[in-house]
């Protein structure tokens, strides 16, 4: 997506050879990793010495683009969105932890994102624009720049976990996607153009009683609860009054949004006590809470004075003790704790074979 490429998701690069570009995807993680020249295996390993926090790292996914994998609450499955032939666009797939046990979930039409299982292991939600045709919706246009394109036709469904009993969450005229799951199995957290803005809004687990969580003007998405559901981290960007204001507006009405700047933001379940957790105008997208309650993964550009290259960071909750997590590739997103929080996943396009490619990878968590 999104930002979540997102869908889910940001970032930026205007020099890209135009044949380079007709290959990316329309998430931002692919427009990123098609600027970097390819590293054989033995250039770049699974794991890079520096990387003191992982051990054991393994390739689940070869080739193709591979993002937004996230465990069930049991630790046993992922759930992800792929792209990858006989499909043009993202498609919801499961697998095991060790790769194996590949299942599309998602209908095979239109472009999907932001999956997420249900605690009781009942099923999943995910996002997809299936309902408006069967075919993938247009790439934006990026003559304009590096721009993510909010399609208004992605609404949130739930599935059954064998991708049966498919079931429309949302019905509004306007984006819904970046949904995520309470540990309860109660709400729902996700992004909407409802009220004709990016807001973030939490609804019931059969999509009824939704309340909206924010009122700043931007883009506020890409959340996620805690593992005790009492907060919600997420990525938000707020133009200032004036210049940014006018193009942030003017760029929504096209249906599009520029995520190269974002902070991360933490609030309480219920909208209240919304805090800012970084403050250094890099693009930090992609958070998540380990179960500890006491500290924050996610991906920045922060250490690249271009913002061409994304690694993962850890953080304590307020901003402070900031470690970076990831090195030796440009591109590390979508990290997300295993439930007991001794596993991170992680998309990745180190040990890739072709440009474009992004793969899923698991490693054992050292804290």
């Amino acid at each position: 997506m999104a930002a979540k490429a997102d869908a889910c998701c940001p970032v930026f690069r205007g020099r890209a050879p135009a044949i380079l570009a007709a290959v990316a995807a329309l998430t931002f993680l692919v427009v990123l990793v098609l600027h970097d020249p390819i590293h054989s295996e033995e250039e770049q390993p699974l794991r890079d010495p520096r990387e003191i926090h992982l051990a054991g790292v393994k390739q689940l996914t070869f080739g193709g683009q591979n993002a937004e994998a996230y465990f069930s609450a049991d630790g046993r499955r992922l759930t992800f969105q792929s792209t990858h032939p006989p499909f043009g666009c993202d498609q919801i797939f499961t697998m095991n932890l060790d790769g194996t046990g590949l299942k599309l979930i998602s209908t095979g039409q239109g472009r999907t994102t932001c999956s997420f299982f249900f605690p009781n292991q009942s099923g999943l939600i995910y996002s997809s624009t299936h309902l408006a045709g069967s075919a993938c919706p247009p790439k934006p246009d990026y003559s304009k720049g590096y721009v993510w394109p909010i399609y208004p036709d992605y609404d949130i469904f739930r599935v059954n976990l064998d991708g049966s009993g498919l079931a429309r969450l949302t019905d509004s005229p306007g984006y819904d996607a970046e949904a995520a799951i309470s540990p309860d199995g109660k709400r729902i957290v996700f992004t909407s153009m409802r009220d004709g803005d990016l807001e973030l809004y939490a609804m019931n687990a059969d999509g009824t009683h939704v309340r909206r969580l924010t009122h700043a003007k931007g883009y506020d998405g890409g959340a996620f609860f805690s593992s005790d559901g009492t907060k919600i981290v997420y990525r938000a960007y707020h133009p200032k009054a004036g210049p940014e204001t006018r193009e942030y507006e003017a760029l929504l009405k096209l249906g599009l949004t520029r995520p190269s700047r974002m902070e991360l933001f933490v609030m309480d379940a219920d909208g209240s006590n919304q805090r800012q957790v970084t403050d250094n105008s890099a693009a930090n997208f992609a958070p998540f809470l380990h179960p500890n309650g006491r500290q924050i993964i996610f991906s920045s550009n922060l250490h690249d004075s271009t913002r061409r290259s994304f690694a993962l960071y850890l953080m304590n909750l307020d901003g402070r003790g900031l470690e970076r997590v990831t090195y030796g590739d440009t591109f590390a997103s979508f990290p997300m704790f295993s439930p007991d929080g001794m596993k991170l996943v992680f998309a990745s396009h180190r040990n890739r074979k072709l440009p474009g490619e992004i793969n899923v990878f698991i490693a054992d968590w050292v804290p």
